[in-house]
């Protein structure tokens, strides 16, 4: 059973592409501190939007089947 030309080309081919080679990269203390604070604001940023479009409208649905004020100035005529 003898390796065809090819098949060791694929396999050499193949190794080379997986290698990893270092990037020799470097990023600063505020670069790194300003990229921890954007993706933390911005996981906030995409709760606060979950809640404004769920809680908010489900808990005046709430409120409204519980029989509040019937007069919207919370005035209530007898």
């Amino acid at each position: 059973m003898s390796n065809s030309p090819f098949r060791t080309l694929a396999l050499w081919v193949g190794l080379l592409t997986v290698m990893a080679n270092p990037a020799y990269a470097y990023i600063g203390p505020g670069a790194g501190l300003g990229a921890i604070v954007v993706t933390v604001a911005l996981a906030l940023g995409v709760l606060l939007l979950l809640v404004g479009l769920v809680w908010f409208p489900l808990k005046r649905m709430l409120k409204s089947k519980k029989g509040a004020d019937p007069a919207p100035d919370g005035s209530s005529k007898k």
